[in-house]
């Protein structure tokens, strides 16, 4: 691969509004397909995480742009599978039920870290072996990278539960519904101005580094990280300015499945073979 850090920056963007468009999709035909499809779906998705593993392990020596590359799409490999997992209901929780209107601040925090507890700690300890594994070897860029991804999710899922004006749920599955109760609608909330700042200050790091840069694979390395960093921050701003992100990825992904009423007059979902 090219050392182009420019090239790498498109690169970036096209993987990330890909990757997330693919992991939306199966999440839906498993949704429309049936209750044990979300399970074959992380069960048949297994090679991506093993190949993620030995990509990343296999890069930690290699600080040319192609062992960058293959490091980033390691890490990406390795987030995919578990966000595929998470989004499966497979692995996320122990609080599996809607949060009742009315309840304190710290209940409504205790409940909303309930919902995502186990999916948080995997991607907790998953970062901290990677940066050990990464630790004094020449390629960093795979483990940096998954780090900017674990803690701009948090920032986000932060901004979600204190508040912000547009929540998109029209991807969430089934096996989700109760998570938009955590959730709060409010025009802005306190902790959403450090958050944007705090990713800009980053982005302008990488940048910074970018370039100082006096090899091509650092170049293409912190080219990646930049993108990736003002990518999160983009998904920040789309909470509260009115800008229609979902459109990014509805016309790759099915509609809902069709619900019918049951007998005793609740809504069910129709789901196919």
């Amino acid at each position: 691969m090219t050392g182009n850090p420019w090239l790498a920056a498109l690169i970036a963007l096209f993987l990330w509004w890909f990757s997330t468009g693919v992991i939306l999709m199966r999440v839906r035909k498993a949704d429309n397909a049936g209750p044990d499809a979300h399970l074959w779906s992380v069960l048949l998705g297994l090679p991506l995480l093993f190949a993620g593993v030995f990509g990343f392990h296999q890069t930690l020596e290699d600080g040319t742009p192609w062992g960058v590359h293959m490091a980033f799409l390691s890490s990406l490999a390795i987030w995919g599978w578990i966000e595929l997992a998470f989004l499966s209901g497979v692995i996320t929780g122990p609080n599996t039920r809607p949060c009742p209107p009315g309840r304190p601040e710290w209940e409504r925090f205790v409940r909303a870290f309930g919902t995502i507890a186990w999916h948080e700690m995997l991607l907790a300890v998953t970062t901290i072996i990677m940066a050990a594994m990464a630790w004094d070897h020449v390629n960093h860029f795979g483990a940096t990278t998954f780090a900017v991804l674990f803690l701009a999710r948090i920032s986000a899922k932060l901004n979600l539960f204190w508040g912000v004006a547009n929540i998109n749920t029209d991807f969430l599955p089934s096996t989700l519904a109760h998570l938009p109760s955590h959730f709060r609608r409010r025009p802005m909330n306190g902790f959403f101005p450090l958050s944007v700042t705090l990713l800009c200050f980053a982005a302008g790091c990488w940048l910074e580094r970018l370039l100082a840069a006096t090899t091509t694979g650092t170049e293409a390395g912190f080219a990646l990280l930049t993108v990736l960093t003002l990518l999160a921050l983009l998904e920040h701003w789309f909470m509260v300015l009115p800008l229609p992100d979902q459109k990014l990825w509805r016309w790759m992904i099915d509609p809902p499945a069709p619900k019918t009423p049951t007998p005793d007059g609740r809504q069910e979902t129709r789901h196919g073979l």
